[in-house]
């Protein structure tokens, strides 16, 4: 993945380092004409806060739905604040056997993934990867149905200081999310619109695609053991965990209606690891006009491969995301299918220099909005 450019102001100056490193293959697709001009058009997309009219046709004109969905798969929140003490244990003695099962499992995780030690050695964590999404639009409108498919490529970089400050940026063909938390609130930001979410601080899903184990543990001490499932040949238990009606309550707002998040974690039988992390989410959006209400669900699935040993601690270094959008109420009926292959290009931990500017929002955040993208595009 390339990390420098050439200094296009001066041949003689120093390289500019990307913001977010990227496949060497992206350039060949960025525009026509020589390098150069190849490398202008991707810095302008790295640099700028807004599209110019060319880079809005790319994401807004001819293929409006891709930086929605690319904003509302890519930067995805998990509806828990993930615990902040060190210790990651509960009586396995304690409640029914399901719950007492689901704490035995969660204890062979932890030591599958390094031991509580090594996990609570780490205050921070800065990833790069890379990326490949294919997205699959449906609409349908009686008895005629128009789809259309759109595969882009791309990188990311993860930074995080404990699990309530962490930074995303996020750049797939000429669209760029960013999306972070800065211990009190939870924001993401794209090219279209900037907003924050409603409620306390919450993780970034991709952090429980085998990249935080400490959180991961933290996320399922209190969920349930519902039974097995073979995930491609490699027997796992199933732990569901489902979000409290209060805390759906403190993420909804005036005009939308969490309804229920519920996610579940397949975790092998032979190694003890996380092999499958899903999640699904039913929103209520209510409309002002005439009382009906559009609704909103969004199922992801991610399967997690290549777990290699960072510093005495298991990440997974490779996996594939497929989410489902669906649509409908108000006689719409409209279904996208996304799907992400990752790869992980370098980890490391404890980052030295990591101050709470590094985590700030942007200023047009607008806090208590987290659905206002939804809002516009479907009331």
């Amino acid at each position: 993945m390339r990390k420098l450019s050439r200094n296009l102001e001066k041949e003689d100056g120093l390289d500019t380092v990307l913001e977010v490193p990227l496949p060497d293959y992206m350039f060949s697709k960025t525009g026509c004409g020589g390098a150069a001009i190849r490398w202008r058009n991707m810095l302008h997309v790295m640099r700028a806060d807004k599209l110019d009219d060319r880079s809005k046709s790319v994401c807004s004109r001819n293929n409006d739905q891709f930086m929605f969905l690319l904003k509302l798969v890519g930067s995805a929140l998990i509806p828990f604040q993930v615990q902040l003490d060190h210790a990651i244990t509960l009586p396995v003695t304690d409640g029914c056997i399901m719950a007492s099962s689901a704490k035995y499992i969660v204890q062979q995780y932890l030591a599958a993934s390094g031991g509580q030690a090594a996990l609570n050695s780490i205050n921070s964590m800065y990833a790069v990867g890379q990326l490949h999404m294919a997205m699959s639009d449906i609409q349908q409108s009686g008895n005629q149905m128009n789809s259309k498919r759109t595969c882009e490529d791309g990188g990311f970089v993860l930074w995080q200081k404990n699990p309530d400050l962490w930074f995303l940026e996020l750049v797939v063909s000429d669209c760029k999310v960013s999306a972070g938390s800065n211990g009190t609130v939870a924001w993401s930001h794209s090219s279209t619109n900037s907003n924050a979410s409603k409620g306390p601080p919450r993780p970034l899903r991709r952090f429980f695609q085998g990249l935080d184990p400490r959180s991961t543990a933290n996320l399922f001490l209190n969920a349930v053991c519902i039974g097995e499932k073979k995930i491609k040949d490699e027997g796992c238990f199933i732990l569901k965990l489902d979000t409290s009606k209060d805390t759906l309550k403190t993420q909804s707002t005036a005009n939308t209606e969490v309804v229920h998040h519920t996610i579940w974690g397949y975790f092998s039988q032979r190694s003890g690891l996380l092999i499958q992390f899903e999640d699904s989410k039913l929103v209520r959006l209510k409309s002002a006009k005439d009382g009906d209400s559009i609704f909103w669900e969004t199922s992801m699935e991610s399967t997690l491969n290549d777990y290699r040993n960072v510093e005495g601690i298991n990440i997974a270094h490779c996996g594939r995301t497929s989410a489902t959008i669906y649509r409908y109420g108000k006689n719409i009926d409209y279904r996208a299918k996304l799907e992400e292959t990752w790869r992980i290009e370098e980890i490391d931990f404890n980052i030295s220099g990591l101050s709470m500017d590094c985590f700030l929002p942007p200023a047009d955040a607008n806090k208590g909005n987290e659905h206002g993208e939804w809002d516009s595009r479907a009331l």
